[in-house]
């Protein structure tokens, strides 16, 4: 597609990803129409998109010439079948992470998106984070040094168990936050040599584990990305220690709670960090100072996006990429359910299912 024609979009799903992420980002974007909106959620779409189509069935949003692509933005599981049919039916498609429960259903989808000449994405946004940005930037720099341990955290205290999907099994926070930080960690360190995962269920009635760990080895080098729901003091976001010193940054990045709060990516001060959540440096010789965190703007997301379409420019998140993580999240939890570091280059069950199962089996709960 080329031109200044606006690139009509068609969302599936207006649950939390649809109506506080994808749809306040597309809106934001000249290059992009939001013309067409799949959701039992009406009434909410023809308040915050009153120029937006709202439909109930998936097929008016497939069916119709007039959209060039769709962004699904529905429940996991449905990820896979609602990308191959918007693939089959000639559409252009972004799908919300995590990209597929299952790698065969990725793999698959990557050959039918090559075999049709059809862009597929995922919106691993959280390369566009402040923090992600300052931590990038220290490394591409050397203001560290040879890294030795990098932990990247994101602590929740959510005691009640919240009714939705994201509570059921099929789901749990491996599958939710866990993408988050594993695509970021492979961003800074690439492919790790080996993981070793440790997954439980911590709270009374959950159904899925509220809590996971995973060291990812890189020869001496050990990156932990890890997230708990009963933290009520949140451990650092990023904690990063090498031969010349070490980065600590606590909080998370600031643009979900604007745009879930019915902000917008053009208010003044969209993606600025608060100066008393910047890092902390400390340096070989002892010295410490403040690192200011870069500004973080999860437009650039869907701006690449525009640019692949319209121009043939390299996707900023490939389904390659996005498919590596679902393979890493298999071998965490194969680990976790083995109690063993699984290796790269071993043989691993690619189904997800049976693991998954297993590991709710395995799984420690508290009492209390």
């Amino acid at each position: 597609m080329t031109g200044d024609a606006p690139i009509r979009v068609g969302l599936i799903g207006y649950g939390l990803a649809g109506a506080s992420f994808h749809a306040p980002l597309i809106t934001a974007l000249d290059s992009f129409a939001l013309t067409t909106v799949m959701t039992s959620r009406g009434d909410a779409v023809a308040r915050a998109l009153p120029d937006a189509r709202v439909v109930d069935d998936v097929a008016l949003v497939l069916d119709d010439p007039a959209i060039d692509l769709i962004v699904i933005a529905a429940p996991d599981a449905q990820h896979a079948p609602l990308a191959r049919a918007a693939l089959e039916a000639g559409k252009q498609v972004v799908v919300d992470k995590p990209f597929v429960i299952d790698r065969a259903d990725g793999a698959a989808l990557i050959a039918l998106a090559e075999a049709r000449g059809l862009m597929l994405s995922v919106f691993h946004n959280r390369r566009w984070d402040g923090d992600f940005r300052t931590v990038r930037r220290l490394l591409d720099d050397g203001v560290l040094g040879e890294i030795a341990l990098a932990e990247l955290r994101w602590d929740r205290f959510r005691p009640a168990i919240k009714p939705g999907w994201r509570e059921t099994p099929g789901a749990g926070l491996l599958n939710d936050l866990g993408p988050h930080l594993i695509d970021q960690a492979v961003q800074l360190f690439g492919s790790p040599e080996a993981v070793t995962g440790d997954l439980a269920t911590q709270r009374d009635g959950a159904a899925v584990e509220d809590y996971f760990e995973a060291t990812l080895h890189y020869a001496a080098r050990r990156v932990i990305v890890s997230t708990a729901s009963l933290v009520a003091a949140p451990r650092p976001r990023f904690a990063l220690h090498g031969t010349n010193g070490s980065f600590v940054k606590y909080g998370i990045d600031p643009q979900e709670a604007v745009l879930r709060g019915g902000g917008a990516p053009s208010d003044p001060g969209y993606g600025v960090d608060a100066v008393a959540d910047h890092g902390m440096l400390t340096l070989a010789d002892g010295s410490t100072r403040t690192m200011p965190s870069a500004r973080g703007d999860w437009r650039c997301y869907y701006e690449h996006i525009a640019a692949a379409i319209r121009t043939g420019a390299a996707l900023p998140v490939s389904a390659r990429d996005a498919l590596d993580v679902i393979d890493l999240i298999a071998r965490i939890r194969q680990s976790a359910v083995e109690r063993r570091t699984l290796s790269a280059g071993e043989t691993f069950h690619a189904g997800r299912t049976s693991a998954f199962r297993r590991s709710l089996e395995l799984s420690p709960r508290f009492s209390g």
